[in-house]
């Protein structure tokens, strides 16, 4: 199929954050696509709608700090023109530092940017085979078996898995507010963006041997090594040792009742959307089955009598190895029309699963214009994702979110805060002088619905 001015579209496969940026940063540069999303038509484990980029784990796109490296990545992407960070912005809901959004909301902005764009064509089937032509493959974790076995064709060898987790979430409404308090850690943001409910430390041990002991869905021994670090199991790192939760998920640091009071441990709840009438609970992702979460994670003083609009789930997300398999562009080196993006690629997160599709979108849209472009450079956020999934020593490869140990690093002795300072200032200037010399023209903007996303390049 070719568009109707002839020229070829490019083939997105997958309409999650990675294939709806790609898609839109090509059709903003004049380059039609094909976007193919097998939902609604055919389900998956984790999602529950047909909306593109619908979020499935948690709310939140973390840290929105200019010098974390999370806020790193969200302005180097505005910068660019990013559909996923404008559309965010236009759905937050207060999370504190971090930036978290109304997940429903989220999605439907990126779905009717899309379907509004006249170079955008989505189409709602499975695709079971690589594409012809140029195609990016952004399907995720839970691409479909049949193009898995399409892409192991290609590959020679076996994905490589991990098992990811998704967190419960709760009705505002059943919540007992009155043993609960509002505050954020360090009274960042408002001061008041999370409800918190206090453990003193004969509860928390309660709750701690309640969690350890409760049935959880089984898995294969060698399975337990792979779940993905930043995204561990309740549970799972509940095993660790009775004070692992009360220095991770639930540090009472920060968060002092209005009592004055000390708590051994805090559980936090985070806004799930606009209407402020859903909770997550935030770092609750489980493997414990349904029964067993109900029972345990009513213990929680104000849960008692809570209403689960969702319960935690557990799914196996599926990536390449990517160091043997993808160049800086984010193409496969036995097939260099075929791109890969998203957490297929190995990264981990909607914001780093975003940003792998709109550096494909730039590079993508600069060969269709027959421009040279030289690769973003690792001392930015973009740069140093693509430097850990081509760089990385592929017999130790793992998922990874964007962090500072990832960026090209900066000689010399310092204290870590101005080091992390200077990594941040840098990661800015580089970008702006590389968009200076590299960038590609916008065409006009469609719509006002998100004023941020039509930022030049």
């Amino acid at each position: 199929m070719s568009s109707g001015d002839g020229r070829e579209p490019v083939t997105i496969v997958g309409g999650g954050l990675a294939g709806s940026e790609c898609a839109w940063q090509l059709a903003r540069r004049g380059v039609p696509v094909r976007l193919f999303e097998m939902r609604p038509e055919r389900g998956t484990p984790a999602h529950h709608t047909g909306q593109l980029a619908e979020l499935v784990c948690s709310n939140s796109l973390r840290s929105d700090d200019e010098n974390h490296p999370a806020g790193i990545l969200k302005r180097e992407m505005e910068h660019l023109g990013s559909l996923i960070i404008a559309a965010a912005r236009c759905s937050a809901v207060p999370a504190g530092g971090a930036l978290a959004v109304d997940r429903n909301r989220f999605a439907e902005l990126v779905t009717q940017q899309l379907e509004a764009h006249p170079l955008v064509s989505i189409e709602r089937r499975e695709v079971t085979e690589i594409p012809t032509g140029d195609a990016v493959l952004a399907t995720g974790p839970l691409t479909s078996p049949a193009l898995s076995e399409a892409l192991l064709g290609i590959l020679g060898q076996d994905y490589l898995y991990f098992y990811d987790a998704i967190a419960p979430i709760v009705e505002a409404d059943s919540l007992d507010l009155s043993k609960m308090y509002w505050a954020s850690r360090y009274g960042k943001g408002d001061g008041d963006d999370y409800l918190n409910s206090a453990l003193d430390r004969e509860t928390y041990l309660a709750f701690y041997e309640a969690l350890i002991g409760a049935e959880v869905l089984p898995l294969h021994d060698f399975e337990r090594s792979l779940f993905f670090e930043g995204c561990l199991p309740l549970e799972e790192m509940a095993q660790r040792g009775v004070d692992t939760l009360r220095f991770g998920p639930l540090k009472p640091v920060g968060l002092e009742p209005p009592d004055g009071s000390r708590p051994w441990a805090v559980v936090q709840l985070r806004r799930e959307n606009l209407a402020h009438s859903q909770f997550n609970l935030v770092g609750f992702q489980s493997r414990l089955k349904w029964p067993a979460q109900k029972r345990v994670f009513s213990m929680i003083p104000g849960l008692e009598n809570a209403e689960f609009v969702r319960l935690g789930q557990i799914h196996r997300n599926t990536f390449i190895n990517a160091p043997t398999h993808l160049d800086p562009r984010y193409r496969l080196k036995a097939r260099p029309n075929v791109r890969l993006a998203g957490q297929i690629t190995g990264v981990e997160g909607y914001l780093e699963s975003a940003a792998t599709g709109l550096a494909i979108g730039l590079y993508l849209a600069a060969e269709r214009a027959e421009r040279s472009l030289d690769l973003l450079p690792t001392s930015t956020a973009l740069g140093a994702l693509a430097r850990h999934l081509t760089e990385s020593d592929p017999a130790r490869f793992q998922p990874a979110n964007i962090n500072f140990g990832l960026f090209a690093p900066i000689e010399g002795r310092m204290k870590r805060a101005e080091r992390r300072s200077r990594l941040a200032s840098r990661a800015r200037e580089e970008l702006e002088l590389w968009t200076r010399h590299t960038a590609i023209p916008y065409e006009q903007p469609v719509g006002d619905t998100l004023p941020s996303a039509r930022l030049a390049g």
